[in-house]
């Protein structure tokens, strides 16, 4: 759980959880307990008449592979979010198509393509890796079918949905921004601590890491730029592939450097935990930056005390209805489900549940026509938002955010904390804060 300052009311982490959406064969029910307190997170929102007509859904996500811990969470979580509705939003009956990309583009198109060929679904929601978002947007465009709230958040993806909005629109928005809108937290934490004298650096001089993927690529850009508009030195970037464990070799150079702050991020659990335990074996007392270490429920059995002053910038169950929806997953599933990918991909399913609700009341039915209508009428007009989640306390769009969720305190944000003992202490911005950001001893 995330631990914060008295005077921090939560805003970015905010409010309740709508469910809804029909029945699905082959889809077993939930046991009483977890039902009962998924129930209690939101509203059922089902039409409550018999289904007439079964429409196709596609959810997306590496539910195996590198990534598949949080693909798992992912696929639970959606799944939680239609169990609420009793898989149903009016006359429809929803039939889950579940696209595995296991985090490879190549994987993705050809795992969508199937679903859309072969299975006819009408529209999709979520996804997780930037590079495969920006190739699925190829199908989507080919196929016209509109995708809801991928989660793969790099420039690239709005550098291709604004090349040619007509043709790429129908990716029509993402379920995490570009993350260079967010990098900006870290910089801001680190120079409030200088200026505090919480951290005081030998140099300003940081290292930049992380996956060689567009996510991680667009990632130390937007770090890279925070850090030397500040009057920070790059001592290097290093960017590794997806599946790489071995990390002794990187950090011994690190700490060769005495290089005060490392900076970066990955995907892939075994990934960024190796980073982290190998950083504590090579004795480094740098301040790390591991962006996307708490996305895993479990991230703290598998680095331990090595993750202890770690910065990370994540989303916690802070509300009465977000311990619910938290308690209700751990008692279905048997494990702690993480707020970035569980809890924002529970709320994005909520989302597209209304999405579909509006489409229906507006335009009299549910098809991939109907649903990309309603996305260019109401969802990029900042018409039709939803304010009923577990994790941020608005979830919305407009004209100038689009694809990407409005940025910013009451919307999408994200406060920085540092773990402890597996635990995570908000350190920014200050009137969150529960304790200041202070250096490795």
């Amino acid at each position: 759980m995330i631990r914060t300052g008295t005077k921090f009311r939560i805003a970015s982490l905010a409010a309740a959880a709508v469910l809804m959406v029909g029945a699905c064969s082959g889809s077993t029910g939930s046991s009483p307990a977890a039902s009962s307190a998924a129930a209690s997170a939101a509203p059922a929102g089902s039409s409550g008449t018999a289904a007439t007509q079964t429409i196709n859904i596609g959810i997306g996500g590496p539910f195996t592979g590198t990534s598949a811990l949080t693909g798992t969470e992912m696929k639970n979580a959606a799944d939680m979010a239609l169990d609420a509705i009793n898989w149903q939003v009016g006359p429809y009956k929803i039939n889950p198509v579940y696209v595995d990309d296991q985090a490879d583009p190549a994987k993705g198109t050809a795992a969508l393509e199937q679903a859309i060929v072969g299975q006819k679904i009408i529209a999709g929601i979520l996804n997780w890796n930037s590079s495969v978002s920006v190739a699925e947007m190829e199908l989507t465009a080919k196929y016209q079918i509109p995708w809801f709230f991928g989660m793969g958040a790099a420039g690239t993806v709005n550098q291709k949905f604004a090349s040619d909005r007509a043709k790429y629109g129908y990716w029509t928005s993402k379920g995490w921004p570009d993350p260079v809108k967010l990098t900006t937290a870290y910089v801001t934490a680190i120079n409030d601590a200088v200026a505090a004298g919480t951290f005081k650096p030998a140099s300003k001089t940081v290292a930049i890491y992380g996956e060689d993927t567009d996510w991680g690529r667009s990632f130390g850009a937007g770090l890279k730029a925070g850090f030397t508009s500040t009057g920070w030195t790059i001592a290097s970037e290093d960017y590794f592939p997806l599946t790489q464990t071995d990390f002794s070799a990187l950090t011994s150079r690190y700490a060769s450097q005495n290089v005060p702050v490392i900076a970066g991020t990955s995907t892939a659990a075994a990934s960024i935990t190796a980073f982290i335990k190998a950083a504590s074996d090579a004795g480094l007392k740098s301040l790390i930056v591991a962006d996307g270490l708490g996305w895993f429920g479990d991230w703290y059995k598998m680095t331990g005390s090595a993750s202890d002053y770690v910065l990370d910038s994540v989303p916690g169950f802070a509300t009465a209805k977000a311990k619910a929806f938290e308690a209700a997953y751990q008692a279905k599933y048997g494990s702690a489900p993480s707020a970035a990918a569980a809890g924002l991909s529970y709320d994005w399913t909520n989302f597209f549940i209304k999405v579909m609700q509006q489409t229906l009341a507006d335009q009299g039915s549910i098809t991939s026509a109907t649903l990309y209508k309603e996305a260019q009428d109401k969802l990029w007009t900042g018409q039709l938002t939803y304010t009923d989640g577990i994790i941020m306390s608005s979830y919305d769009f407009n004209a100038d955010s689009i694809p990407d969720p409005v940025v910013g305190k009451g919307h999408y944000i994200f406060p920085v904390t540092q773990y402890h003992s597996g635990q995570q202490t908000v350190v920014w911005p200050a009137d969150q804060a529960a304790g200041p950001l202070t250096a490795k001893p």
